[in-house]
């Protein structure tokens, strides 16, 4: 059972054989938690692997909170740590949950994102060009950029997004644990006061933690400042929101807003890549894009799990449960159930229905996720016109919690014809 856990099962792949197994018999199960590197052991959890539960554990905010804990398998390592987090959206249940997504949603709704899906599309399209490329660069550059859109970040201070999210999504893996690819000299003024406050990581030190992220909340203050009354930021501060709450949306805006597609992207291309007659078949008729993207995102979730905490003891798949206890819901396993999704070790690019839980389910349902799906369809509605395989080995990113790729070296060659 330590198998699910451990980070270094993932840089391997997804261990789907074994969710397979644990859904068959032993779909609620505890799961130990030993200590990896410098992170200490924790008191281990109950991992929930079928879909029906899975969906259960995400509704049912009253019995499985996502305040009480916060939302990762790692406890944060201290009351004050946990007490920061819990501002955040993420970590909070109705109804203030309720209150913080209010503050953000106009700049999710399907009005605001048609506005931008002309500028995304452009911005796909200006992406490609023949010859060998690292395709997780490229496809980091979107969500990024869109994102700095979004939220009035300067154009030249968009790589910082893209260190933040490797620093906090990354911290397993040595190689984005430190990453910083910002050119200092060319960032704006308030990029050059963020890159002065960055804090020293110690080793063991809990990247998600204030003290980590130092650099992105200077950041975050001097931008809402600075765009004051023109940016979703300055709303923020603008809201009601306390400085923690301000600091913690944020965090979720320049981090969760890039990892779903920074991931989901270039995991979505290796998996059309690997089925070169699926691939063919989305060529032959685009209009399959739609259940394409879906079936991706089924297939590569690129969130693998997501933490609740019981609030009272209680029974789920036949196992009791004490309150208090750490709960964690497998999306990559539920995306795979069989009492859901016929012969689900299939790629389908028509399949439907889809019920996919890549965006999770209830009250924190993705408010990114139609903005997601407008890049995922950008992106993909540009590839398929060009000739793409694989240029070396994939390289997956050491993570228990986000399902992604450090490298995916690619040839783009002449463009093809969409029906060819």
């Amino acid at each position: 059972m330590g198998d699910v856990f451990l980070p270094s099962t993932y840089a391997q792949a997804v261990p789907y054989e074994l969710y397979d197994r644990l859904r068959r018999e032993a779909p609620v199960c505890r799961i130990p938690e030993p200590a990896v590197g410098p992170w200490r052991e924790g008191p281990g959890y109950w991992g929930v692997f079928r879909h029906a539960d899975v969906k259960h554990v995400l509704r049912a905010a009253g019995d499985f909170s996502s305040h009480l804990g916060a939302t990762q398998i790692r406890d944060p390592d201290t009351p004050a740590d946990l007490a920061f987090v819990q501002a955040m959206m993420l970590n909070t249940d109705p109804p203030d949950h309720s209150r913080l997504r209010r503050i953000v949603a106009a700049a999710f709704t399907p009005r605001a994102v048609r506005a931008l899906e002309r500028t995304i599309a452009e911005r796909a399209a200006s992406l490609f060009a023949a010859g060998t490329c690292d395709f997780v660069e490229i496809a980091a550059d979107l969500p990024v950029w869109t994102l700095a859109h979004v939220m009035g970040v300067p154009d030249e201070d968009r790589r910082l997004l893209y260190d933040w999210a490797s620093r906090v999504i990354g911290y397993q893996d040595a190689d984005y644990a430190g990453l910083s690819t910002a050119d200092a000299a060319s960032l704006s003024p308030i990029g050059r006061l963020a890159t002065a406050a960055r804090p020293r990581l110690e080793p063991g030190m809990n990247p998600r933690s204030r003290a980590a992220l130092t650099d992105m909340f200077a950041y975050a203050h001097a931008l809402a400042e600075a765009t004051h009354g023109e940016s979703v930021m300055s709303a923020m501060m603008d809201g009601g929101l306390t400085e923690a709450e301000f600091e913690n949306m944020f965090f979720l805006f320049a981090v969760a807003g890039n990892e779903t597609l920074r991931n989901g992207i270039p995991g979505g291309l290796l998996t059309l890549l690997e089925h070169p007659a699926e691939l063919a078949r989305l060529r032959a008729d685009p209009s399959l894009l739609g259940s394409a993207v879906e079936e991706m995102l089924r297939f590569w979730p690129p969130v693998m799990d997501f933490r609740r905490t019981a609030t009272r003891d209680l029974t789920l798949g036949g196992r009791r449960i004490r309150a208090g206890e750490k709960v964690v819901v497998y999306h990559a396993s539920a995306n795979r159930d069989p009492a859901v999704f016929p012969d689900p070790d299939r790629f389908d690019v028509a399949r439907t229905p889809n019920d996919h839980v890549s965006f999770g389910f209830g009250p924190h349902f993705c408010l990114g996720a139609h903005l997601a799906r407008v890049q995922f369809r950008a992106v993909f509605t540009e590839l398929l016109s060009w000739d793409v395989e694989l240029a070396g080995a994939p390289v997956r990113l050491t993570s228990n919690f986000q399902n992604g790729l450090k490298h995916l070296p690619v040839r783009l060659g002449k463009p093809v014809d969409p029906g060819s």
